[in-house]
């Protein structure tokens, strides 16, 4: 009788069929990424969430702003705690580490982002808090990459970031959802989106208090 077939874990799958490799535009930095071979629509039909997009498996170009500018500005995390909102691959989260943050933490709900975050921060050198949710910690500092996508998740995202105590620097390709009229824009980079393909333009912006400026 034929042995039977026990599915990976997150863990050992990314481990075993995901690339790690530098990033073009950090290469100081390294992810596990997956390729053409990686076989991550089967895996996640296998756990039941097909048609998911899986965030946690790529570095997006909001992720990527945000990495360059702590490259460029390191002063603004070194000693202190900082929280990656919507971290997905932790991205935002290992470039504060790298930058020199006392303490980080990624806030994620996905569990499989929190295997990725996990071994992305190991490949890294980093310590990586993981938080799935809940209010946000007493923190110096939020980096929130990406978390503007569709309306419905732009609106949920900016009533939660308004609620922070500390500056919140949102890193985004300027999609549509992006409430600018909300936002200060403090840099641009030229960034790989999905960390590979053309070049896009992705924004850092300052999230102003709810009392400076109107929704939008």
């Amino acid at each position: 009788m034929p042995a039977s077939r026990v599915n990976p874990s997150p863990e050992e799958f990314i481990r075993g069929r995901f690339e790690l490799a530098p990033l073009s535009f950090r290469p100081d930095i390294r992810l596990y990424r997956p390729t053409p071979r990686s076989g991550l629509a089967g895996f996640l039909a296998e756990r039941g969430e097909a048609g998911r997009t899986p965030y946690w498996a790529y570095g997006w170009a909001g992720g990527a702003a945000l990495a360059l500018y702590l490259r460029d500005h390191p002063e603004i995390v070194r000693g202190g705690r900082v929280a990656d909102f919507g971290a997905g691959s932790g991205l935002a989260g290992i470039a504060a580490a790298l930058a020199g943050a006392r303490e980080v933490c990624a806030i994620e709900p996905d569990p499989l982002a929190h295997a990725a975050i996990a071994l992305n921060a190991r490949a890294n050198g980093v310590a990586i808090a993981l938080r799935p949710g809940g209010p946000l910690p007493e923190i110096d500092l939020i980096l929130a990459g990406d978390v503007f996508y569709d309306p419905v998740v732009a609106a949920q995202t900016l009533a939660v970031l308004e609620t922070a105590s500390c500056p919140v620097l949102v890193g985004d390709p300027f999609r549509r959802d992006l409430p600018r009229r909300r936002l200060e824009q403090i840099a641009e980079y030229e960034v790989p989106d999905m960390g590979g393909g053309a070049a896009v333009r992705s924004g850092v912006f300052t999230l102003r208090r709810a009392n400076t400026g109107n929704a939008g």
